[in-house]
């Protein structure tokens, strides 16, 4: 009985169930539930396991996507809706719904933790930090009570100042010029800003970011196809909206134009410009999200997910921070989305 403290000192987490490892992080310890859901789905009484082709068509997403849910070593996460869709079609064990919401939640929390980590830890105490103490108490230092209170009080009112400023500055609008290129707060854990993609005429399919440009395109009333391809029509369309918005006419859509181009949004709202978004959602690693062209209640949970897995403020909103952020955190498709029915058409077929 006496290895038992050891192993929890070599790791293992506090809450930790029967059959995680010790010293995984929430992320991984989902995938493997996940992952033995699905492996324990054919000894389910009257059930055969599916294949993850199977599976993933049940659940609206890709087969790769999929995998990626259920292996511990990506840094993909299941969100809860499809964690919840998983736990049905395989019959998982009722008791175990709850752990993997937990894991979810852990997860977000994380991902929370990680973005505010890029400001440093705490300061030391002032007294500590000049006598290199190492965090030693000192309290017992003689005159260290003379300046511990007017300490204290200076940094509570340069808090309250800085607090008023954040709060201001959040519900203060702010005009978005096109000499900024980066919407203000969309800047990920490294704390490097973001920076819109540019997307310009080619033969190749531009995929996911050329057909939400192509939808938003049509969000203003100009008539394109969205296949992904960024031929004469699309060019066209693009130099005339930015004549239309006094931009420099060159048929480029880089930081200029995507903040003219993007269309804020909620709970309600239905069109190509939904439709743009939902295809960015489903691509940006989470997979499962509906792409109908109507701004749903699951719409907004993925919306939610996606925006706090990236250290935005997660309102559920297609703000200009959350369009930025799903442009540039979209993975490598394999090809043409499975609810597309088909490979895009070539620029010179025939609609």
């Amino acid at each position: 009985m006496a290895h038992e403290p050891e192993v929890q000192d070599r790791g293992q987490r506090p809450g930790q169930q029967p059959g995680e490892r010790p010293g995984e992080r929430p992320g991984e310890r989902l995938a493997r539930l996940l992952r033995r859901w699905w492996e324990e789905a054919g000894s389910v009484s009257g059930g055969t396991r599916p294949t993850q082709q199977a599976l993933a068509s049940r659940l609206g997403i890709d087969q790769t996507t999929l995998s990626r849910y259920l292996n511990p070593k990506h840094a993909s996460t299941a969100p809860p809706r499809v964690v919840e869709a998983l736990h049905a079609h395989l019959r998982a064990p009722a008791a175990e719904l709850e752990r993997a919401r937990e894991l979810c939640r852990a997860v977000l929390e994380e991902n929370s933790g990680q973005a505010a980590a890029v400001t440093g830890p705490e300061p030391t105490d002032a007294a500590d930090a000049a006598g290199g103490t190492g965090g030693r108490d000192t309290s017992d230092r003689p005159g260290r009570s003379r300046w511990v209170r007017p300490t204290l009080v200076a940094a509570a009112v340069v808090l309250a100042f800085v607090a008023g400023a954040v709060v201001r500055d959040q519900y203060t609008p702010h005009p978005r010029t096109a000499a900024d290129g980066v919407a203000a707060g969309a800047v990920p854990a490294s704390g490097a800003p973001l920076e819109w993609p540019l997307l310009k005429k080619r033969k190749e399919d531009q995929f996911t970011r050329g057909r939400a440009l192509q939808h938003l395109l049509r969000a203003h009333g100009y008539e394109v196809k969205a296949d992904g391809f960024f031929g004469d029509e699309t060019r066209d369309a693009v130099m005339d909206f930015q004549r239309g918005n006094n931009l420099p006419s060159d048929g480029k859509v880089g930081k200029d134009t995507w903040p003219e181009l993007v269309k804020p949004f909620g709970r309600g709202a239905d069109g190509h410009a939904v439709l743009a978004l939902q295809e960015l959602l489903h691509n940006a690693g989470q997979g499962g999200t509906e792409v109908s062209g109507k701004f749903t209640a699951a719409t907004a949970e993925d919306l939610r997910f996606f925006q706090n897995s990236h250290g935005l403020r997660p309102n559920g909103h297609a703000d200009v921070d959350t369009w930025l952020a799903l442009l540039v955190f979209q993975r490598p498709p394999a090809g043409a989305p499975a609810y597309q029915g088909s490979t895009s058409p070539l620029p010179s077929t025939p609609a």
